[in-house]
């Protein structure tokens, strides 16, 4: 745990040093960094065999989570709507 919040830390440290440089290949390692960091983990839950029977049950999950996400945004935003097209219409 001390070693990550060691590599963060050392990361401030140096981007603190170089924020007056244009540092120009700094966003095309980022994306290079995720992509590898996004196959080992493609790599590791594939060679999980719980993970992997235990697939159909996570989907619908995950499913069901969107889902009730997606609602519960929507019914948000129209009260809100609501809420702020009365206001308006008081001030006029």
């Amino acid at each position: 745990m001390f070693i990550v919040i060691g590599f963060m830390f050392t990361g401030m440290l140096v981007g603190y040093l170089l924020r007056k440089r244009k540092v120009k290949f700094i966003n095309n390692a980022i994306t290079i960094l995720i992509w590898a960091l996004l196959l080992l983990l493609g790599i590791e839950v594939g060679g999980n065999k719980e993970i992997i029977k235990a697939l159909p049950v996570i989907g619908m999950e995950a499913i069901a989570i969107t889902i009730a996400g997606l609602l519960g945004s929507l019914i948000a935003a129209r009260l809100l709507w609501k809420y702020f097209s009365k206001s308006e219409k008081k001030r006029a």
